[in-house]
């Protein structure tokens, strides 16, 4: 909101403000946009830099009762569970960690940090979730075009964005406070939300804590996300509709975010080996955070 008193862009600035709240208004009001949403909890375990999520019998009825407590769809199909009953694992998710020079005693973070270590015999739990405010966006956008309108058009696209994060933030919320529950008790204000005051992250695969693209095909897998939402991967890995957010639940009362910076060739040889990937594309994938 400062940027409203600032001398050079103030009075620009509160034009657009203005003109898209008129928009905002009349997609709400129109309901052109459609929001939608599909999130997931597995117990879960870290091995290493790895994380592995198993699902026994047990827990598999589990979540199907609280799946339909909470009307939501159950992240498991019929052939998941019945392979879970087989062999109790579900999938690994391969984190990454820290590798470049740090002063001594700090923390070389990977995100399997924060899920308790399978040798300890602790439960532990990870979470996924991918949401979209782009249903509706592109026939609204064809329409400004189709008058040659770029100016609402741009603000269309803006504005479906803007309410994906929203929608990402909200979602998260109910998470803690509801769905997963681990902090019933949080009650924060906006500024707080914006500064990020509560307890767990939500990284995304792309983004600096785990910068492997490859990571949402698996986040894919365990949510059937095209399937649930009509969200849909790229073969880059881009999110289409692309008003859309995605990422992983850690609850962790330490649980940070961070970026990983540079990495060796010893710890990329051992991620492609993890990931079942060959050296190549492994390198291709993760080219900005290469330290060689």
């Amino acid at each position: 909101p400062k940027i409203f008193d600032d001398v050079y862009v103030g009075v620009e600035a509160q034009k657009l403000f203005a003109d898209a709240q008129v928009l905002l208004k009349r997609i709400v009001d129109e309901k052109l946009f459609t929001a939608k949403a599909v999130f997931g909890f597995w117990p879960a375990n870290s091995v290493g830099d790895d994380i592995i999520l198993e699902v026994n019998n047990v827990e598999s009825e589990k979540l199907k009762v609280e799946s339909e407590k909470l009307k939501v769809e159950s992240p498991l199909s019929e052939a998941q569970q019945t392979n879970n009953q087989q062999t109790n694992k579900l999938t690994t998710i391969h984190t990454l960690r820290q590798q470049a020079e740090k002063p001594k005693g700090e923390v070389h973070y990977a995100l399997s940090d924060f899920i308790a270590p399978k040798e300890t015999g602790l439960k532990d739990y990870f979470g996924g979730f991918a949401v979209t405010t782009g249903h509706g966006c592109d026939e609204l956008v064809a329409i400004f075009e189709a008058d040659h309108d770029d100016y609402n058009s741009i603000m269309t696209k803006a504005l479906a964005d803007r309410l994906a994060e929203a929608f990402a933030e909200k979602l998260h919320e109910l998470v803690r406070k509801d769905y997963w529950g681990y902090a019933t008790n949080e009650s924060l204000d906006k500024e707080s939300l914006i500064k990020e005051k509560y307890q767990g992250i939500r990284p995304a695969p792309g983004y600096p804590a785990c910068p492997d693209h490859t990571e949402k095909g698996t986040l894919w897998e365990l949510l059937d996300a095209e399937n649930k939402i009509g969200l849909k991967l790229t073969e880059s890995f881009a999110m289409y509709p692309t008003a859309a957010v995605s990422g992983f639940y850690f609850a962790h009362p330490e649980a940070r975010y961070f970026g990983l910076g540079k990495i060796d060739k010893d710890q990329v040889a051992d991620y492609a080996k993890r990931k079942g990937m060959d050296l190549e594309t492994a390198e291709r994938w993760l080219g900005p955070n290469l330290g060689y």
